[in-house]
C-alpha cells in the first residue's frame, strides 16, 4: 500500500530514529526502522524500500558500507546520508557520502524541513497528502 513511499531509516540512536520516523509518518510516508547497518541491509532484502535514510557512523556495519552495498545491489534506491560528524572535520564529510552514492547528505542536527525537502525531491510527495 505504501510501496511508492516506503522509507527505511537506519539509525543506531533510538531517539533520532524515532524522531525521523515521526516526521516522515506525519508527512504521509510509510516508514520502517532498523537499529543498525546489518538490520538495515536485512530489511532491504525482505522488501526493497523506495528510499533509505542512513546514519554514517554506527557500531558494526557503517552507513558508508550500507551505501556501498545498496549501490551495488539496488542502484535505483536513493539514499540520504545523515551524520553528526559531517561538519566536524573528523571522518567522512558530506561530499564523501555523496561520492559513495548517497543522493543527499544532511548534517545533524538538521531541521524537519530539510529532511522532508530532501525526501520530497527524491520521491515526490506521498499520494493523497495535501501540500
Amino acid at each position: 500500500m505504501t510501496t511508492a513511499t516506503d522509507i527505511l531509516i537506519i539509525e543506531d540512536d533510538a531517539i533520532m530514529r524515532d524522531a525521523v520516523a515521526e516526521w516522515l509518518e506525519a508527512a504521509g510516508y510509510g516508514v520502517r526502522k532498523a537499529e543498525d547497518g546489518n538490520a538495515g541491509l536485512a530489511a532491504v532484502k525482505l522488501a526493497a524500500p523506495a528510499l533509505v535514510v542512513t546514519d554514517i557512523y554506527m557500531p558494526g556495519t557503517s552507513g558508508a558500507r550500507v551505501i556501498c552495498e545498496l549501490k551495488q545491489r539496488h542502484p535505483e534506491i536513493p539514499v540520504i546520508a545523515i551524520s553528526g560528524l559531517f561538519n566536524s572535520g573528523y571522518g567522512m564529510n558530506a561530499q564523501a557520502a555523496i561520492a559513495l552514492g548517497a543522493a543527499r547528505a544532511l548534517a545533524k542536527p538538521f531541521k524537519r524541513g530539510e529532511l522532508l525537502g530532501a525526501v520530497a525531491d527524491l520521491l515526490g510527495s506521498p499520494a493523497g497528502v495535501a501540500e
